[in-house]
């Protein structure tokens, strides 16, 4: 609560406010994600079925539709953003020393964005065909919790490679991206810093070999070498050398070439460094089938990212949920098991557990049955 208060005060979230604060939006919002509401009426209707325990969830203030809708539109998204960051800090530090399937001592981030579709007519702001509308969620990855640490929302025209310079470089990261994002000069802005890069080459990239090194074949890498750009843009934005790996990968019968600035690692390393990128495909899967980031609660560019950064809060939320408590459920379950618990006046850990109600049988003739 201390938190979110510094975020509303930052952007003055509460001026002019009676009763419908920033925290029970917030609450509200939050619910609607965790139990997958269809629309402001349907959020009404729940929460004032549940009126008597909305005290003890926090929420204070009387729920109406139209008072959401505009708080969605008036209230900075911001203040959502800012919280979230605090929330991803907390969650990451939890999961510091866990493992993505490396051994490695670098931390790994993995680049990439999602298309969200939009209706052109109901949200004319996000245009981004001539008969179409959509935004990008860009994300940055850390792929040793799965917690985005980084997430710019944009209009669907905002090409991918404009992020990187958006992101400011950790000197000793990995900072693995697909083919879309290949910018010689920003690349080399990266290196500079003392990150490295792994991305996969296209197929009209034209190098100059200097030197090959030495490969174990039976690892499926094909070759490694030392190689120069030749295109003359790709020289000017990129003048040192760069290591080049050529991968054949069994299992979907493809040949991959990479690029990275690190020439200490295996090229083994570098490949399956690469495939765990499959970690943030899997991440926008999880978030857009589990919450609400594809159907909006409001039209407005305000509203729009205020849900989406507030989807954001939830997925961390049961992520902090799942380290603190030590759960063996997955994050899927322990969503699920929230949405029909939330005005329950149980531990929190009772209903994470296995263990079933037992009836007792000298009471069991008392019972009536229902189908009788």
């Amino acid at each position: 609560m201390y938190e979110f208060n510094k975020c509303v005060d930052r952007y003055n979230g509460n001026h002019k406010v009676k009763t419908f604060s920033c925290w029970n939006q917030y609450l509200s919002m939050s619910f609607a994600q965790l139990t997958y509401r269809e629309s402001l009426r349907d959020i009404e209707a729940c929460l004032r079925a549940a009126g008597p325990k909305l005290y003890h969830v926090g929420i204070r203030g009387k729920i109406s539709r139209n008072t959401l809708a505009n708080a969605n539109q008036t209230r900075d998204w911001r203040i959502y953003a800012d919280f979230a960051q605090i929330l991803i800090e907390k969650a990451r530090k939890l999961y510091r020393n866990d493992s993505f399937g490396m051994d490695l001592d670098h931390t790994v981030y993995a680049l990439d964005s999602t298309t969200i579709d939009l209706c052109l007519a109901l949200f004319p702001w996000a245009q981004f065909r001539k008969k179409k509308g959509a935004i990008k969620m860009h994300t940055l990855l850390d792929l040793r919790d799965n917690i985005p640490t980084v997430i710019v929302i944009t209009h669907g025209k905002v090409h991918d490679v404009n992020m990187l310079d958006q992101i400011s470089p950790e000197p000793g990261a990995f900072y693995v991206v697909d083919r879309g994002y290949l910018d010689f000069a920003r690349l080399h802005r990266i290196s500079q810093t003392g990150a490295f890069f792994v991305i996969r080459a296209k197929q009209n990239f034209r190098f100059r070999r200097l030197y090959s090194r030495t490969v174990d074949k039976s690892t499926s890498v094909q070759c490694d070498q030392v190689v120069v750009p030749e295109n003359f843009y790709a020289r000017k934005g990129y003048p040192s050398k760069l290591r080049r790996i050529r991968y054949y990968d069994k299992d979907t019968n493809k040949r991959m070439v990479f690029l990275t600035n690190n020439f200490t690692l295996s090229a083994r390393d570098i490949a399956d460094m690469y495939r765990c990128r499959w970690q943030i495909e899997l991440f926008f899967k999880w978030i857009k089938q589990h919450l609400r980031i594809k159907a909006f609660y409001g039209t407005s560019e305000n509203a729009v990212k205020t849900q989406i950064w507030i989807a954001v809060s939830v997925y961390v939320l049961v992520a902090i949920v799942k380290k603190r408590l030590g759960l063996n459920q997955s994050l899927y379950t322990i969503l699920q098991i929230l949405s029909v618990t939330l005005f329950e006046k149980t531990p929190i850990l009772q209903a994470f557990s296995h263990d079933k109600c037992r009836i007792s049988e000298g009471n069991a003739g008392k019972q009536l049955s229902l189908f009788d």
